[in-house]
């Protein structure tokens, strides 16, 4: 029995998100449902709750025609006309083809090659500076979605350089997801959260700045250090324990076994890929584009790729369909994510969590109060992924709560900045953690073996940061 337990796997992801959603719909039955009063915020233009004003509502329990419905609902709610998660679920799709249309061409396999020669000796300095690159812009527009197309080509740079598909997903994924953990002037977070509490956004800047670089430098070492321990005994990956026919792709799968030189059409090609991420970045950070745009941007980056590399047309649409089909399950992954949320949201207890939180926070003094909100903060964005949702929903609450321990509202909105970049790491609910894991075929579990242990100690540096700012206050 004991070799049995000792034998025991995590689900996987399909299985887990579904698992919790049954939960979430099981807590609707026993947890009373409940809402605050919203009001129109003009600064925000969306309804935010008025602290002291919940109180109970009729039930609405979640059964297990909610529970299947909530898949489907997580891409589109026909009943409400709002589009979902189906927007960044075919956004996936279509990344999923372009890379299919561009690894055609066997661009990016030259392209590794030639870094992986020039950098001999010296690969392991890509994982800072790629990580500073996504921690940039994990801080200023809190890069979340937008990283998705990113894990196909860093993985790959990352085997090719001796390492494993973890690393390769952990510089994505920490970079960016520490960057929006220590936001600076993010305005899906940080702005938003500030507006709610009404305080400047650059109150409290220079506290986020000193979490963000010592976060960024913490994770930087601790992933340095794992790849090099890869690379000197691959035995040491955490993905070595996969199937054989894994451990092929995860483990020196690399490109550079073949020397490989790049074409003049190769060189086009790269120069399309570059200035579609380019123009990406431009559109999300100054036109005010989200995922229609950016899949229109790569479809039109796809044909001009297409057209370089001189591919029929049954190729373009044989190699994309092929490209789109291997990220299909990151797209299932994207609506039971954004299922979970709606079970919780449709059984009026999201407000109720908001509510118990607002009770447990009172007559607290001031260090233990603004880490109380860490905690609270940290556990309500386990329910509620979405920085920007998070905010609206609980700064309203929280912020006022500040005023009776004389703690600075700026640090409350530190503190919810700081628990609102966890689910960008770790939590099961985020289509992007998700999504990321599941691009570049790392188990749940093997991300939390690897994660934990640098999770706690993000978790003890931004309580230790926080105490500093009520001292300093």
């Amino acid at each position: 029995m004991l070799i049995n337990m000792l034998k025991f796997k995590l689900p996987s992801v399909y299985t887990i998100l579904f698992l919790l959603t049954v939960l979430i719909a099981a807590l609707t039955w026993v947890v009373p449902a409940g809402q605050y009063e919203m009001a129109n915020n003009a600064l925000l233009g969306k309804l935010v709750p008025i602290s002291g004003t919940y109180h109970q509502v009729e039930s609405s329990p979640q059964g297990l025609k909610d529970v299947l419905l909530a898949p489907i609902k997580g891409f589109y709610d026909p009943e409400s006309n709002q589009s979902r998660a189906i927007d960044v679920a075919l956004f996936v799709l279509i990344i999923g083809g372009f890379f299919g249309v561009v690894n055609h061409t066997k661009s990016i396999d030259s392209a590794i090659y030639q870094i992986t020669v020039k950098l001999q000796g010296r690969e392991i300095w890509l994982i800072p500076t790629l990580m500073g690159l996504f921690a940039l812009g994990g801080t200023l527009i809190g890069m979340a979605e937008e990283t998705l197309p990113f894990y196909t080509l860093v993985i790959p740079v990352m085997i090719a350089a001796g390492y494993d598909s973890i690393t390769g997903v952990a510089v994505v994924m920490i970079g960016a997801g520490i960057g929006a953990l220590g936001s600076t002037i993010n305005p899906f977070a940080t702005i938003i959260a500030s507006n709610a509490a009404e305080v400047s956004f650059t109150d409290g800047l220079g506290l986020r700045i000193a979490i963000l670089v010592l976060a960024w430098l913490l994770c930087v070492v601790y992933v340095m250090k794992y790849a090099q321990k890869v690379k000197s005994n691959p035995a040491h990956s955490i993905v070595a324990a996969q199937q054989d026919d894994d451990k092929k792709y995860f483990l020196h799968n690399s490109a550079a076994s073949n020397n490989m030189a790049l074409s003049f059409q190769q060189k086009l090609v790269l120069s399309v890929l570059l200035l579609t991420f380019i123009a990406m970045v431009i559109g999300v950070s100054y036109l005010d584009w989200w995922m229609a745009e950016i899949s229109a941007l790569f479809i039109a980056a796809t044909l001009v790729v297409g057209v370089m590399a001189r591919m029929t047309e049954q190729t373009i649409t044989a190699t994309f369909v092929e490209g789109a089909r291997e990220l299909l399950g990151v797209a299932f992954i994207i609506a039971l994510a954004r299922g979970l949320v709606v079970v919780m949201d449709e059984g009026n207890i999201t407000h109720t969590f908001l509510h118990y939180a607002e009770g447990f926070l009172s007559d607290l003094s001031p260090i233990v109060f603004i880490n109380t909100i860490y905690w609270v903060e940290s556990f309500l964005s386990l329910l509620i992924p979405s920085s920007s949702g998070l905010a609206v929903l609980s700064m309203p609450v929280m912020a006022p709560l500040a005023d009776f321990s004389n703690v600075p509202r700026e640090l409350v909105v530190t503190a919810y900045q700081a628990a609102s970049g966890l689910p960008n790491l770790v939590t099961p609910t985020s289509a992007i953690v998700m999504g990321g894991l599941a691009i570049g075929r790392v188990s749940y579990s093997h991300w939390l073996k690897f994660i934990l242990p640098l999770l706690a100690m993000i978790v003890l540096l931004v309580m230790a940061m926080l105490s500093i700012g009520v001292l300093l206050s």
